[in-house]
């Protein structure tokens, strides 16, 4: 009888943790990485392996960069095929394209790596003009095909870009670039995710294509949690994959407490 009672007990309990536990209580599996301009979504392998075998689920965008409008359509076509909450992940441009995209229903939380974050009606090419960077102080230094899209000069870009990776890695990815569009860099956002999803930002201190204060800045007006990862280049995603990771990682974990306390 007594062991009768206590398994009533016990049942008991579980029924009611049951019924006390969210819906939406399993740990965020998803996370989608969306890539910056003229570069690729293979930039994002060493911090795509550490995810893996974390136990996530990543997929990368492959943006055409052929329009702010196309690349937006590209992550959110990703983002359709996710099966439950998840995690949008931009680095540089792409921080404009999940602020965008990032209203979509799966999208749970925002990270922005070295990234642009502007609000509706503003557009990163004008913002980097406020606060201009090294690139944008090196003459020369963006290149533009008779067509309007746009490039870094390679012998350029490991200095401005990648002065933190090995020499022959950046000369690859000087050699290996996405050709963007010009109008990508002056198309104003017509949603901001970050205005009602949580939202993570890492400064790379050493940045010379976007300004680190804007990144600061951008991160403080989105109420973004920050970390700085000092002396690190744009490239950062690959330079310092273990610290991006981990703050993936971190807000992966924590986003939807952070969603459950700002619905109450």
């Amino acid at each position: 009888m007594k062991n009768f009672k206590a398994s009533l007990a016990v049942a008991a309990a579980l029924a009611l943790a049951a019924i006390a536990a969210p819906a939406n209580a399993d740990a965020l599996k998803n996370i989608v990485l969306v890539h910056g301009a003229w570069v690729d979504a293979s930039g994002w392998k060493p911090v795509y392996e550490i995810l893996v075998n974390e136990g996530f689920r990543v997929t990368m965008v492959q943006e055409p960069e052929t329009s702010f409008a196309d690349d937006v359509a590209a992550a959110k076509r990703i983002l359709d095929l996710q099966d439950g909450p998840t995690l949008l992940v931009g680095h540089s441009y792409g921080g404009s394209i999940i602020t965008e995209a990032g209203v979509h229903p799966n999208v749970a939380g925002l990270v922005y790596v070295a990234a642009h974050a502007p609000d509706v009606g503003e557009d990163e090419g004008t913002l980097g003009k406020k606060t201009p960077s090294i690139l944008a102080k090196t003459d020369g230094a963006i290149r533009k095909t008779p067509d309007e899209f746009t490039y870094l000069n390679p012998a350029e870009f490991p200095r401005l870009f990648a002065p933190d990776l090995p020499r022959e890695r950046a000369e690859f990815v000087a050699r290996s670039q996405v050709l963007a569009a010009a109008k990508v860099f002056s198309a104003p956002l017509t949603a901001a995710a970050w205005k009602s999803k949580p939202s993570w930002g890492i400064v790379a201190g050493g940045d010379k294509i976007i300004n680190p204060d804007l990144e600061r800045w951008y991160y403080t007006r989105a109420k973004s949690h920050t970390t700085e990862i000092k002396g690190a280049s744009h490239s950062v995603y690959e330079s310092h994959a273990k610290e991006v990771a981990a703050v993936i990682t971190d807000a992966a974990r924590k986003v939807e407490k952070y969603a459950a306390h700002a619905q109450e």
